[in-house]
């Protein structure tokens, strides 16, 4: 029985419409529980630190880089996970994850980690030296998803991420008018995020093995740690093959294109 190949999932109708809502949908068992244990093994080892040894818990967040590992990779490519990229993004029109990263591993702290603010992950003009010169445009020029894998049970005290549901579509109108060159992070935080300040707030919770992909435009923020043990998350993005198309002649659109047209006004999927 174990020999029988992994059957995909598929994302219900009703998922997809709310990831075009809200901007985000969440995958319950999305990849095994003993690979995300596999995972924080080599996570606690190249921290230098151990799980049975909270004194050593010094510091309310270490980065760790990306991960190319077996359980790493088994992790974000699972049949499950592909299934609903392709019903997301749209069969062949994003790369298959080659690692996994970045790690922010968060520890039960009573100091603010220094990183807990609203932003969108900014996706190209990397080659600024300044992380707040990075940009992002309305076809989301260099990410398809941002993805957020638990590795660790994340609990409402455990540093999950805070989410603003919908908040994606703020976004799109504020991108839409700065066309192909986008805006860069500081331009968009200028406001501090104020146009989705009232957007329900959601918290990235859940069980090892859950993933949260989001639209690439969600505002999103950390917190701090105010659990009992660590919380090991990763927030890859998924890269797109090929540019996002905002004016497909058949009409084609995936459901991120379509987020983006609800944001701007443009034609709908229901």
């Amino acid at each position: 029985m174990n020999d029988l190949p992994e059957t995909p999932r598929a994302l219900s109708a009703a998922q997809i419409q709310s990831f075009i809502a809200d901007g985000f949908v969440r995958l319950d068992d999305a990849f095994p529980r003993a690979l995300a244990e596999e995972a924080r093994a080599i996570l606690w080892r190249d921290m230098g630190l151990s799980p049975d040894d909270p004194e050593g818990w010094t510091r309310p967040v270490i980065r760790l880089g990306h991960y190319s590992d077996p359980p790493f990779l088994a992790a974000a490519n699972s049949a499950w996970l592909h299934a609903a990229f392709d019903q997301l993004v749209g069969p062949g029109r994003w790369l298959p994850p080659g690692a996994i990263g970045t790690f922010p591993v968060r520890f039960p702290s009573p100091h603010d980690p220094g990183d807990a603010g609203w932003h969108v992950d900014v996706s190209f003009g990397t080659e600024a030296p300044d992380f707040m010169d990075w940009r992002v445009n309305v076809t989301s020029r260099g990410r398809a998803l941002l993805m957020l894998f638990l590795f660790s049970d994340v609990g409402e005290q455990d540093a999950p991420t805070r989410i603003r549901a919908g908040s994606h579509l703020d976004i799109a109108r504020q991108l839409a008018p700065a066309g192909a060159a986008g805006l860069s992070l500081r331009e968009l935080a200028a406001d501090g995020f104020a146009s989705s300040a009232g957007r329900p707030e959601v918290l990235a919770t859940g069980a090892a093995g859950t993933v949260y992909l989001c639209h690439p435009f969600l505002v999103h923020s950390a917190q701090p740690h105010r659990g009992a043990r660590p919380r090991f998350m990763a927030q890859p993005p998924l890269l797109p093959r090929g540019e996002m198309d905002l004016a497909r002649a058949d009409g084609g659109y995936s459901a991120v294109e379509f987020a983006i047209l609800k944001g701007v006004g443009g034609p709908s999927r229901e």
